[in-house]
């Protein structure tokens, strides 16, 4: 009997291995089953190379046992002695260890020699690489490959290496995967013959069963091609027709206008816009002129001079009547923008006060902490139109803010809010959408992802103003140079003693629970068995009685309340703090060009373009800026080259591309944020830039002809199964 796509996974394989299979990966159906590829392909004549393999990574090897040993412990709950048993399997070059609790039997079937499929969690124990109760498929047994049993399926030569879990092995899947083949009939096709033939790929069944069951890696990789296109395709697909929609909503046209507020703006500017700014301000301007709304992405090097141009585009709004509402995630960094945009506006941000300018408008600032009358002020400003810029953080999405006609969205860091927050903030706009604008400083993996996927047009700012200096970068490695430190310090005094002052970043504020401690990245849980991250309030503590004794030294973080939050920025840009020990609350936006040197402390714990971002805090002004990255990651592991990497460029794309290389593409397409799996499994942003333009193209074509998509239902169905799954969210936040 042939089965289709859609038939249930049960009426195959059966109640045990189809609960084994929703559990650990949510599959229901035969397509679910087929769609989970291999990730590669092993030679049955070859071990695994054990070089690779990640901490924290879910792995299949294939290797040979070279020793057995059995342990008896106490459990920590007490009662009888257990039993440890310890196998050490080789590549033929390294080894690793398999460790098994209360599995005394595993000593009789896994002797030395034998070969096996291994799968489980690489973690670390006494600085060695092993594999905690790993699941285990024995294949045969001697020193020779060749001494397999000769059962057909197990002599096949080339063995498919499926993503795996603890309770759902590699070869589990193998297995069930061949099942469902014998069983399954033709798979409807996405893609047109001609198309296929065009392109030079594979028909979807061949390409079906090229990866699973390959004669050969030039059949799996075939196959690949195939599947790869289409991920890209489908996705591409979805994207198209969100392009299409938008420019089909209406949108009220916001044209520059003579003698306007950003006129007088622009004609007030102390300074000369970069032509990086010149560049890609007309690109909003003409994008606000028209009739359908703006999606744009402004992306920028730290301190290249983004919300002047943002502030821009909100004049540009305000003098057609409309407001502008700015989105930032911190109440520092909103804060932040309210002071600078106030500052740059001068007479024009108090409109209806006495002495103001004629025609000026009025810039309000909204956050969770806004005092009572504060908070009705605004509310009140924002409703009647006499708010021209109303800025704030998640405040802004609270029902009881009300705008009289809000024209344009800008969302400051737009990674850290959620589809549902911004479709929120957006609503206020009434039927018809807000022009919306998108900024992120130095581009992080997951919006680098979105650039490559997304539907948003790009603006994108590398040139700094001038007069800016060069941030010089260096790693502080405690462990092994604990005398840096010493001489870190005295740098601190150094350069308060020349007027300037000094930012000390740390991971956690102090007092959290284990739970909520920042957690260094995998290669680094020897160093977290050593002691918790560093924190603000102990920190600060120790410097005051030490190091930095006499000097001004105070404490920001986020559980402050937000006067004293505004307060402490305004003493520290006033000069009247020398040092402040901080959490990640300065990270963005915060701009005392007096502020020279940064120390970050516990920097293994951070990303790559956090680093950047916080060391984009000082040199801001004529004097150069220093960054000390202290560390204990011994040398040579992936988070000391990391802190390195930083250390050798300023360039923050080019760390953006080191950020995105350093992460596993999960984690870019938000699939760890989300806690479910990608859809997306062959397609690589990092590789497959050629395949994405080509679909990209291909989409675009499609949706003009047919965006109802009414002549493809095969692909119909598939762009309905990507909008439904978890994908979708990630697809939502472009």
């Amino acid at each position: 009997m042939k089965v289709g796509w859609e038939t249930k996974l049960d009426g195959v394989l059966g109640d045990r291995s189809t609960k084994a299979l929703r559990a650990a990966f949510g599959m229901e159906t035969v397509g679910d089953l087929l769609r989970h590829y291999p990730r590669r392909l092993d030679d049955r004549g070859q071990l695994t190379d054990f070089a690779n393999l990640e901490i924290g990574e879910h792995v299949t090897v294939l290797a040979r046992v070279v020793s057995v040993s059995e342990r008896t412990y106490k459990p920590k709950s007490g009662g009888r002695l257990a039993t440890r048993t310890e196998i050490t399997v080789t590549d033929g070059q390294r080894q690793l260890l398999l460790t098994f609790f209360r599995q005394p039997w595993k000593k009789g079937q896994l002797k030395h020699g034998t070969v096996g499929l291994f799968s489980g969690k690489v973690n670390l124990f006494r600085n060695s690489r092993q594999l905690l109760q790993p699941t285990c498929d024995v294949l045969g047994s001697g020193t020779d490959l060749d001494e397999f049993d000769e059962n057909a399926e197990r002599m096949r030569r080339w063995w498919p290496i499926y993503p795996a879990t603890a309770s759902v092995s590699s070869k589990m899947l193998m297995d069930s995967v061949g099942l469902v083949l014998d069983a399954v009939e033709e798979v409807a096709d996405p893609l047109p013959p001609p198309l296929c033939a065009e392109l030079g790929l594979l028909p979807l069944t061949s390409a079906l069963r090229q990866v699973h069951q390959p004669a050969d890696p030039q059949e799996w990789r075939a196959a690949c091609e195939r599947l790869r296109f289409d991920e890209a395709f489908v996705v591409q697909t979805v994207l198209a027709q969100r392009r299409h929609l938008m420019r089909s909503l209406p949108a009220v046209p916001r044209p520059v206008t003579a003698g306007g507020l950003r006129a007088r703006f622009d004609a007030a500017l102390p300074f000369t816009l970069t032509n990086g700014q010149l560049e890609v301000a007309a690109e909003i301007e003409h994008d606000l002129a028209l009739t359908s709304p703006m999606h744009r992405l402004l992306q920028g090097e730290v301190g290249s001079g983004k919300t002047v141009v943002a502030l821009r585009a909100m004049l540009q709004v305000i003098d057609n009547g409309g407001q502008a509402a700015l989105l930032a995630p911190t109440e520092v960094l909103a804060a932040q923008h309210y002071r600078s945009i106030v500052a740059m506006l001068g007479p024009m941000a108090e409109g209806g006060m006495l002495g103001s300018d004629f025609d000026g408008t009025q810039v309000v600032l909204l956050t969770g902490s806004t005092s009572a009358p504060r908070r009705r002020g605004a509310l009140e400003d924002a409703a009647s139109g006499a708010a021209g810029i109303v800025i704030g953080t998640h405040a802004l999405l609270e029902e009881a803010v009300e705008f009289a006609e809000l024209g344009l969205v800008v969302v400051d860091e737009q990674h850290r809010f959620g589809v549902e927050q911004r479709a929120a903030l957006t609503a206020k706009a009434g039927f018809t959408p807000p022009h919306v604008l998108v900024m992120t400083a130095t581009p992080i993996p997951r919006t680098v992802a979105m650039t490559v996927f997304g539907d948003l047009d790009v603006s994108t700012l590398r040139e700094l103003p001038g007069g800016r200096v060069a941030i010089q970068t260096n790693v502080i490695p405690v462990a092994e140079r604990p005398d840096w430190l010493v001489r870190a310090w005295q740098r601190v005094r150094e350069e308060v003693a020349r007027g300037h002052q000094s930012y000390v970043v740390c991971p956690r504020i102090g007092g959290e629970p284990e739970s909520a401690m920042q957690e260094p990245p995998a290669d680094e849980t020897e160093i977290a068995a050593r002691r918790p991250p560093l924190a603000v309030a102990d920190v600060a503590a120790e410097l005051v009685g030490g190091p930095l004794a006499e000097l001004r030294v105070f404490m920001l973080h986020g559980r402050l309340p937000s006067e004293e939050k505004d307060d402490l920025m305004r003493r520290f840009a006033a000069g009247r703090i020398d040092v402040l020990v901080s959490t990640t609350v300065i990270e963005v936006g915060v701009d005392v060009p007096n502020a020279t040197l940064m120390m970050v402390m516990d920097a293994e714990r951070f990303g790559v373009s956090q680093l950047h971002q916080l060391r984009g805090r000082v040199g801001r002004g004529s004097a150069p800026g220093l960054c000390l990255l202290v560390t204990e990651s011994p040398q040579g592991t992936p988070s000391r080259t990391r802190l390195e990497k930083v250390a050798a460029t300023s360039d923050g794309f080019e760390l953006a591309q080191i950020d995105l290389e350093s992460r596993r593409e999960g984690d870019v397409l938000g699939a760890s944020q989300s806690g479910r799996r990608s859809s997306l499994q062959l397609l690589s942003v990092l590789r497959d830039e050629e395949v994405i333009a080509r679909a990209r193209h291909l989409a675009e074509e499609t949706v003009s002809r047919d965006p109802l998509l009414d002549s493809h239902p095969v692909l119909a169905d598939e762009v309905e199964r990507l909008s439904r799954s978890e994908q979708a969210s990630f697809l939502e936040k472009s």
